[in-house]
C-alpha cells in the first residue's frame, strides 16, 4: 500500500517522469529518493525509471542537476 502523500500525488500526476541521459551524471541522487523502488543503473552508468514508477515526483526534487522532467 502506497503511503498517502505518495497516493495523492499519483493521482494528481497524469505524466511520466524521464531522465535526461545526456543531463544525468550517474550520481544516483533520484535512486535513494524513489519511494518504489523503480529508479535503477543503466550498463553505461545512468539511471532510467522503470515500470513500477508511482508519478510521484521524489526523484525529480532529489536531482542535483535538473534531468529529470514529465514527459
Amino acid at each position: 500500500d502506497l503511503h498517502p502523500r505518495v497516493r495523492r500525488q499519483r493521482q494528481m500526476c497524469k505524466e511520466t517522469d524521464v531522465i535526461d541521459k545526456d543531463t544525468c551524471i550517474g550520481c544516483g541522487a533520484c535512486e535513494g529518493t524513489c519511494p518504489v523502488g523503480a529508479i535503477s543503473a543503466t550498463d553505461d552508468g545512468k539511471f532510467q525509471i522503470g515500470e513500477a514508477c508511482v508519478d510521484c515526483g521524489a526523484c525529480a526534487g532529489g536531482c542535483p542537476v535538473s534531468a529529470i522532467s514529465a514527459e
